[in-house]
């Protein structure tokens, strides 16, 4: 079930359209990280040819690709629970502008200010 809730003043509130476009974006993220996974994991790994460093390369673009399709499906696992645009730590709503720049944000953007402070 998505999320049909209009919450707080104009620039947190989603719209079923909204709702729509998000959930459309972040399913076309799911399939783009997928396929990136799918031909980064094709290219043979060749040790002997002194490739190292095209090995490092792949190693890390591939973490990163499942690193964000992991993000993506926990905001499509939250937009069918009914809890998408709610920050994981205040519970305030997420900027409106914000998840439609980054869709699969879990904190609002004080919070994910707070967190990379923090590291």
């Amino acid at each position: 079930m998505v999320n049909q809730q209009m919450i707080g003043d104009r620039g947190t509130r989603l719209s079923p359209e909204d709702l729509a476009v998000l959930r459309d974006n972040l399913l076309e993220q799911r399939l783009f990280r997928q396929e990136q996974l799918r031909q980064i994991m094709a290219v043979p790994s060749r040790a002997d040819d002194g490739s190292a460093g095209q090995t490092e390369v792949r190693v890390r673009l591939a973490a990163s690709a499942r690193m964000v399709l992991a993000d993506v499906e926990a905001a499509l696992d939250r937009m069918a629970e009914g809890r998408y645009g709610s920050c994981r730590l205040c519970r305030r709503p997420i900027a409106r502008e914000r998840l439609m720049i980054v869709p699969q944000a879990r904190y609002c953007a004080r919070c994910q200010q707070v967190r990379e402070a923090g590291r």
